[in-house]
């Protein structure tokens, strides 16, 4: 058979019955092309809870049967619905913030959906005080948010923010897992899984009826099952486990019959004014629906009075306007009236709910029931096209477990479900190494392991390959990589010499650190909790016992070119003099060393000598301005940006224009070596240049020499070269130095 749209499977999988529907949906209307009604031939099942899995799958496998017969198809997937004793609901609020102000999108709406359901989930797993795993079994959204206010419908507007209050409704994993197990029994899989109560309001209270503070109540066998409407949505649900079977028990003990005999009483009631039947003597016997109606008035009482109970701590303690009754156990007359007592409302504003409310559903078999009896079974169809909460089947390293299916299940998902360590599925680092360098904590972390070997169904994997229903996952746990190693001349501070000049030689000074206070060379290997400080100068003392030198106490030391005694400092590129002569100072180093009272107004050179006295006293400070280790400069307080760092350079250097040019060695001041103004000579980029004006001359005073435009970039940065290697941007510089400066590209 040809049908004009896609066929849906619904079952709803009563205490007592189990009615199967087919149907398709075109535009607002949904045909009912057949359905099938099989009663369960024991008590397989109580208070909507499996008892006997295998004996609710014979039933549900004849029920399939015969609507397969009749439509001339196989039947293999199936929408179901859940009731259950112990449902659980969790009202949540989430908002998401768009890419800037944009059209909101289906795939908004539904990731949004999606986002609330796992909220929901994440809080009914904080508020759980159980062993008993639960389910997400359905939601509904209660109300959409754009940009902070209330929207009846968010796609096609545009908006910075969307935001929804969503409830979601939770079982307990017994009640589900059975559901599936029967269905599967049956060679059925489920495509959609919703509750009972969403089913039945998707044709017992269409939408424009939502405006209204309206209940709906859906009595079945076992269980009561209820939701409110209010201001367009659908605000609460919730369940009581007492229903239609509580009446029949009333009744077999009054008649003294079976339990099937019981409930064919219960439904001649209301229908004949005597209802005939045979004793468990095998007597015959007839009883009137007044007698039946006396018989159950006290459960009635009792039932109603609970589900008015619930009503209303789900309408926030107080009635609603009106009730819709749905599902065979409310049809036993009195049932209405007394449920209108209990809530306090006119008993003509609750009624059992059938055809009337069946407008958009078109039955194609002329015999077809349309009561109350069918709203469920229809609306558990109506469900599919609502929204997917499916639940699948996958087995983790041969474990089968279930997964909440958002059609975006992935291997992560599937080992959080089966507990699956997290930091089994990436690289393990290997231990990780604490220390501290001068003074800063630092940590160097262990190697990478192996990541974790991931199949699905014997393919290749990652964590984010998608599963779906039945697939084989196997995870092999990752390794742990080597533990963190690291030794001293590794560290970024620590160089292998410092060149110093002492009496104008180049002396190469091999660096040390201090590991808690004691001297290392390089390759020392770092320990946990190690105290390194790394040793960026060495003492005049030092330097005369590794050259090998003594001192004579009667000797003048100068450290760049500055008083000094045996425990001054030196650090890279500093000038070191120790001499019997006195060396001709400048204006400033006079000054400096306290030999004048102001540098202004002296003259140039006044022929003025340090005194020849011995050093032992001499008490200079240390030339703390000059320390390149201790100087941090920026691009603008250098005058220049930062040289950027890594990489290979490459680039030209930049000319230097011919207006630049500095003057020939000689031509004012005699031999750049024997010069008494203080300027030097040294070459940029392949020409040289004469500085002058200052006593020292540090790397950046070669930015006012040259023509370098460093206010339009033309490269990835600058590299800057002192004597082939890289330059400090306040080292000091000395004639004869041979310096490049280019954009890096």
């Amino acid at each position: 058979m040809k049908f004009p749209g896609q066929l849906v499977f619904g079952l709803d999988i009563g205490t007592r019955s189990i009615v199967g529907t087919v149907g398709y949906r075109v535009g607002e209307k949904f045909y009912v092309v057949t359905q099938s009604i099989r009663e369960h031939k024991t008590r397989s099942m109580l208070d909507g809870q499996i008892h006997d899995i295998y004996k609710v799958g014979e039933t549900i496998s004849e029920v399939k049967s015969e609507l397969e017969e009749r439509i001339g198809r196989t039947l293999r997937d199936v929408c179901i619905a859940a009731a259950g004793r112990v449902l659980r609901t969790v009202t949540v609020r989430i908002d998401q913030e768009l890419e800037g102000d944009r059209e909101v999108t289906g795939e908004d709406i539904y990731a949004l959906d999606s986002m609330g359901v796992e909220k929901a989930y994440e809080e009914f797993l904080e508020s759980n005080d159980t062993d008993i795993k639960f389910y997400c079994v359905g939601y509904s959204v209660v109300r959409y948010y754009m940009n902070g206010y209330p929207m009846g419908n968010l796609e096609g507007h545009r908006a910075k923010t969307i935001g929804e209050d969503l409830i979601a409704t939770f079982l307990p994993e017994d009640v589900v897992d059975g559901l599936y197990k029967a269905v599967g029994v049956a060679g059925l899989e489920v495509v959609n899984l919703t509750l009972e109560p969403i089913a039945a309001i998707q044709v017992a209270i269409p939408e424009m009826y939502r405006m209204l503070n309206i209940a709906l109540v859906d009595v079945g066998a076992g269980t009561s099952d209820i939701s409110v409407t209010k201001d367009g949505s659908i605000i609460a649900y919730g369940m009581i486990p007492i229903a239609g079977d509580s009446l029949t028990e009333v009744i077999a003990k009054h008649c003294l019959v079976d339990f099937a005999t019981a409930e064919h009483i219960k439904r001649e009631t209301g229908v004949k004014e005597r209802i005939e039947y045979k004793d468990i003597m095998g007597l015959s016997q007839t009883i009137s629906a007044a007698e039946i109606e006396e018989v159950t008035a006290e459960v009635i009482s009792d039932m109603t009075g609970r589900v008015a109970d619930k009503i209303k701590e789900l309408n926030g303690g107080k009635s609603v306007s009106a009730v819709f009754v749905v599902g065979g156990g409310g049809m036993l007359p009195g049932y209405t009236e007394a449920l209108a007592g209990k809530l306090g409302i006119q008993k003509e504003r609750v009624a059992v709910r059938g055809e009337e409310v069946m407008q958009n559903i078109e039955f194609l078999e002329a015999d077809a029931k349309k009561d109350s009896l069918m709203v469920t079974p229809i609306g558990i169809c109506l469900s599919f096209y609502e929204q997917s909460n499916n639940f699948i089947f996958v087995y983790f390293n041969e474990q089968r477990i279930k997964i909440y299916d958002n059609n975006k299940v992935a291997v992560v998902d599937a080992a959080m479900q089966a507990e699956f360590p997290n930091d089994g599925l990436f690289p393990k680092r290997g231990r990780e190494l604490n220390y501290t360098v001068n003074g800063k904590p630092r940590i160097t972390r262990g190697s990478l392991g192996e990541a974790a070997v991931i199949t699905v169904n014997g393919s290749e994997a990652d964590i984010y390959t998608p599963v779906h229903a039945n697939d084989q996952i196997r995870v092999q746990e990752s390794t742990a990589g080597e533990p963190a190693q690291l030794d001293i001349n590794q560290l970024p501070e620590y160089g292998a010499t410092m060149r110093v000049e002492v009496n104008d030689r180049k002396v190469d000074l091999p660096k040390f650190a201090s590991v808690n206070g004691e001297l290392q060379s390089g390759y020392y290997s770092i320990r946990e909790n190690d105290s390194i400080e790394i040793l960026g100068y060495y003492t005049v003392r030092q330097i005369a016992e590794f050259m090998d030198v003594i001192i004579n106490q009667e000797m003048n030391i100068y450290v760049n070119n500055k008083l000094a005694d045996m425990d001054t400092k030196v650090y890279e590129n500093f000038s070191v003099i120790w001499t019997m002569e006195t060396l001709q100072l400048s204006d400033r180093d006079k000054y400096e060393n306290g030999m004048a009272e102001s540098f202004e107004g002296l003259p140039e050179d006044d022929g003025s000598y340090v005194k020849s006295e011995p050093r032992a006293e001499s008490g200079a400070e240390e030339p703390e301005e000059t320390h390149p280790d201790a100087l941090e400069m920026t691009g603008d307080e250098a005058g220049a940006p930062a040289v950027s760092a890594g990489g290979e350079e490459q680039g030209t250097p930049t000319d230097i224009p011919e207006n630049q040019t500095a003057e020939e060695p000689g031509d004012k001041t005699g031999e750049p070596d024997g010069r008494t103004d203080n300027s030097i000579y040294v070459t940029v980029n392949g020409q040289q240049i004469r500085m002058s004006g200052k006593s020292e001359y540090v790397f950046v005073d070669v930015f006012s020499y040259i023509d370098f435009d460093l206010s339009k970039p033309q490269g990835s940065g600058i590299v800057t070269k002192l004597d082939g290697r890289d330059a400090q941007y306040m080292e000091n510089i000395h004639s004869g130095a041979v310096i490049e400066i280019y954009w890096r590209h």
